[in-house]
């Protein structure tokens, strides 16, 4: 799994002109799957960034994770986080999972999620064209991928 994470202090995701998922102060997660992701990379890469220290408090800019701030948590599936530019201008998506498997391993990430957070994670529509719009605090944008861990 590769998850591109914002910080934010408010983010939407907007589908067909209806807001599918909005939050305040927190992280804007945008989530891409490959073929080979299991159960283990869903629960470490949920705890992972629940507990990812990136929120400033009165000592540092980075001290306090989601959890110790009671933020919030938007999860934006992304295939292109999988996209392959090696050859040619047009790249490839073959490292990503089908989208039967990647909408499975999407929601189970997302229920992983709100376990570790202990509230609602908001979400987009799984394969839907949207529109997400977001406030970057910091700017901070970081990148995981549970292969590299």
């Amino acid at each position: 799994m590769r998850a591109t994470i914002q910080r934010v202090s408010q983010a939407s995701v907007e589908v067909d002109n209806h807001i599918a998922g909005v939050i305040q102060e927190g992280l804007l997660i945008l989530l891409g799957v490959c073929d080979d992701d299991t159960q283990d990379d869903i629960a470490w890469l949920s705890k992972k960034i629940a507990q990812l220290r990136i929120f400033r408090d009165e000592h540092k800019p980075m001290n306090r994770s989601l959890i110790d701030i009671d933020g919030d948590a938007l999860v934006v599936s992304q295939f292109t986080l999988y996209a392959n530019t090696k050859k040619g201008n047009r790249p490839s998506f073959v490292d990503a999972a089908s989208p039967e498997l990647a909408k499975t391993r999407y929601e189970e990430f997302v229920k992983a999620l709100e376990k570790q957070l202990d509230k609602r994670v908001a979400t987009g529509i799984f394969g839907a064209d949207m529109q997400v719009s977001l406030i970057n605090d910091g700017p901070v944008t970081l990148n995981i991928d549970t292969k590299n861990r």
